[in-house]
């Protein structure tokens, strides 16, 4: 009986293994689908969020919710509620349209933003309780940095007011047409040294100029004029009556991109008085909440490529400057008061971006340092943060595997209020991001370095691998989400992307050492002892080396392909080539010249010269693939040109690809995201050896 009942069981659990059997092969099946590996397709699912705003009561957050849209090719820009308490998330308004900019009023219940729902850019405005919008303006131009009044009563922004015709413009004589006829359109007169811009081309002549509005709606007054340039952000003084500006007054600011004063400009008659002068960059203004005292950002008008932002206050009453983080060898960022004793304000270090509160008695501590994640392309340094009265701070949050979040730091702790891509990433199987440090064989510096291993990633093979190299040259790449990065680690390659010298976050010594020095045989080191140092790991294949980057990225690129021939193949994105013709001809030129070249490249063209890659394109051996936007004005155009046809003079493989109507961002749609790094695998895997 015994044995029967043995037997018995046996022969259930027998059948229970039949039946569990295929339910777990079909676990497995699904489990094996959920780890697919990030696809181009995925690029248009991808989601992230910006401009988080925490209500003044900290009741609530208001954050802009960027999606791709694969029918319209671009990224949906819709505003998105949180109640930080329970967490619930709800649309603000349910429609197609574009938004930009929410900003609180200090009542919390209503959200002022820019849309484009009434057929432009107007400013409108939200009640929260009474589910409300409205448009409150009727503008020609598109309005910046909007900023409410604290009695709420009052909006201030800047917007770009038309130039009066010059007198030679007034004078050209100009037949009239007769009725009906086809003539080709009026040439266009260019007079102003600042006449272009990347991502708008030939610029209209005009000056940005400082509006207030009721919050109510009706007309904008118009507070500044003049040929000037006036900045943002503004700052009211506490009792509504005032506004403080940064701006260059000067006739010449065209020839002074480092020279900024602030101005307090009294509303009641626009009179405008200069609140503090002197040389160097004053910005960013920000009055403390009893009116006695204006923190704002100081830059010192050294004619070099990168200076450290400072915080500095001004004591209204004494009119006496006061540093603060004197000893913080990095930028300061977005100073917020939060409350007559401390400041809370963002910074960049070692790769990453954190939040920090100092006190007037220069008492720092860190409070996160997880901002990020507001660039979905490569792992660029992103994000921002608000506060409440309160204390609470709401802020992007992101990682290495993950977009930007909303967070809410409160009370030391960190929470996600949002989960945007883990519908689409937690079905993936992403590369793992490894960070490490080496020595350039330059002269011994540090370097630090990041690399993504592809998924099933095994250290007992051998993979290609790719150098990835960030645009700037300064700005710097971290442990940050890049879709562009995890493509390649999908196809099976390791990428390897560093910050080598000349990039900031790590003081201003390390971001001088590229001072006019850029692209060189200094910065192509660095990248050569990180290719060394990773084949030292043991797990790359020597054989299948491979090479790319954008804008200095590309320059480094194409400098690199002409001092060796150990990559498989290039791809160089928006490259310079000629650094004559580039400063010359694109909008870069007042401020480039100035800051990160000893002279004008008529006085110093041997200098010039030896930076240019077209100064090595005799040693190219190298297969390059170069890619660029059509409309591009910080590298235009016609440097990939030259770098294309000589090296079709030369014989070299080379293929040349353009973008019709991108400017610099060359990524800013998805579909362009996807065509560049499409197009680089498939140049790579040309010269891949099996």
């Amino acid at each position: 009986m015994l044995l029967m009942k043995t037997s018995a069981r046996h022969w259930l659990g027998f059948i229970l293994l039949c039946c569990l059997l295929p339910l777990a092969q079909a676990d497995l099946a699904r489990s094996e689908a959920q780890l697919a590996h990030f696809s181009a397709e995925d690029i248009f699912e991808l989601e992230f969020a910006s401009d988080v705003q925490i209500s003044p009561d900290g009741q609530h957050i208001v954050y802009v919710r960027n999606s791709n849209n694969i029918q319209q090719d671009n990224t949906l820009q819709r505003l998105w509620i949180l109640d930080t308490s329970t967490g619930h998330h709800w649309p603000l308004l349910d429609d197609e349209f574009q938004y930009s900019q929410p900003r609180w009023a200090p009542d919390s219940n209503r959200i002022a933003f820019i849309s484009n729902r009434s057929g432009n850019a107007q400013i409108h405005v939200h009640w929260l309780a009474q589910r409300r919008t409205a448009r409150i303006s009727n503008l020609t131009h598109r309005p910046e940095q909007l900023a409410w009044s604290p009695d709420g009563q009052q909006l201030a922004f800047l917007m770009e007011v038309p130039a009066e015709p010059t007198y030679f413009a007034r004078s050209v004589y100009r037949p009239k047409a007769p009725k009906g006829a086809e003539w080709a359109a009026p040439p266009l007169i260019v007079e102003r040294t600042y006449y272009q811009q990347d991502g708008r081309g030939l610029l209209e002549s005009a000056y940005r100029q400082v509006f207030v509005l009721p919050a109510s709606g009706g007309s904008a007054r118009q507070l500044t004029e003049g040929p000037y340039l006036h900045q943002g952000p503004l700052a009211w003084s506490p009792d509504s009556q005032s506004l403080v500006f940064s701006a260059n007054r000067s006739s010449d600011w065209e020839y002074q991109p480092r020279q900024a004063d602030l101005y307090q400009l009294q509303l009641k008659d626009s009179r405008i008085q200069p609140l503090l002068t002197g040389p160097g960059q004053h910005y960013h203004p920000v009055f403390s909440p009893d009116g006695l005292q204006l923190a704002f950002l100081f830059a010192p008008d050294k004619a070099v490529a990168y200076r450290n932002s400072k915080l500095q206050l001004l004591d209204l009453r004494t009119k006496a400057v006061q540093p603060l983080l004197k000893e913080l060898d990095r930028s300061v960022e977005n100073p917020v008061w939060q409350d007559n004793q401390q400041l809370v304000f963002q910074y960049e270090d070692r790769g990453l971006t954190k939040v920090a509160r100092v006190t007037l008695r220069n008492r720092m501590a860190d409070l996160v340092s997880d901002v990020s994640g507001a660039n979905s392309g490569r792992p660029y340094l992103s994000g921002m943060f608000s506060l409440s009265d309160k204390g609470q701070l709401a802020y992007t949050r992101g990682s290495s595997q993950r977009l930007a979040d909303v967070a809410l730091w409160q009370h030391g702790q960190v929470r996600n209020l949002t989960q945007l891509n883990e519908d689409l990433l937690g079905q993936r199987e992403l590369g793992k991001v490894h960070e490490f440090t080496y020595r350039s064989k330059l002269d011994d510096e540090e370097i630090h370095a990041w690399y993504i291993t592809p998924p099933g990633f095994d250290p007992s093979k051998k993979y290609p691998l790719i150098l990835e190299i960030h645009g700037g040259p300064h700005l710097p790449y971290g442990p940050h989400f890049s879709a562009e990065l995890q493509r390649y680690a999908a196809e099976g390659y390791v990428v390897l992307y560093n910050n080598y010298r000349g990039s900031i976050s790590y003081g201003e010594r390390f971001a001088l050492l590229l001072q006019n020095k850029y692209a060189s045989t200094d910065d192509f080191t660095d990248h050569m002892s990180g290719v060394d140092a990773m084949i030292a790991k043991g797990f790359i294949d020597e054989n299948n080396l491979f090479i790319a980057g954008g804008s200095a990225g590309g320059i480094a690129t194409a400098y690199a392909i002409g001092l060796t021939d150990r990559f498989n193949a290039a791809a160089a994105t928006n490259p310079v080539i000629n650094w004559v013709s580039k400063v010359l001809t694109a909008d870069s030129y007042m401020a480039q010249i100035q800051n990160q070249f000893p002279g004008m490249p008529w006085e110093q063209h041997e200098h010039y010269w030896q930076r240019s890659p077209l100064s090595l394109v005799g040693n190219v051996t190298t297969p390059t693939l170069l890619f660029t936007g059509e409309l591009d004005r910080r590298t235009p155009m016609a440097e990939t040109e030259q770098f294309y046809q000589a090296l079709r003079l030369r014989q070299v493989d080379t293929a040349m690809v353009r973008v019709p109507g991108a400017y610099h961002g060359v990524s800013n749609r998805p579909s362009r995201m996807i065509a560049k790094i499409e197009h680089t695998l498939a140049w790579f895997a040309r010269y891949r050896k099996e």
